[in-house]
């Protein structure tokens, strides 16, 4: 599924199971949290953090969508067509990183 199709997908979702999007505000400090939460299995999984018997069995997939849910939700509310805009950053980290990273003795 591309961007544009996802944030269709989550507008219906809004209408058909939701009241209303969160306002802007509130959508931020849910964003917020969902970061968080992957963070916490990242710093406990990958990092150093000693990982909790109840943190085991979190699925880092699913609070990675979580995370793109809600950046979906913003997307919608304030008009962003998030397709066009990711594509035109792709565009631009090509054509601005290529070199950048292909010559960064730390990546090799």
């Amino acid at each position: 599924m591309d961007i544009k199709n996802a944030q269709l997908v989550v507008d219906e979702w809004i209408k058909n199971h939701g009241v209303r999007y969160f306002n802007e505000l509130t959508n931020m400090a849910q964003l917020t949290e969902e970061v968080g939460e992957v963070a916490r299995i990242i710093a406990r999984r990958y990092g150093e953090q000693s990982e909790k018997e109840s943190d085991k069995d979190k699925d880092l997939g699913e609070e990675l969508a979580d995370v793109v849910f809600v950046v979906l939700c913003l997307a919608n509310q304030t008009g962003i067509d998030l397709q066009a805009s990711f594509d035109k950053k792709m565009d631009v980290k090509t054509k601005r990183d290529h070199n950048r990273h292909q010559n960064n003795q730390k990546l090799k």
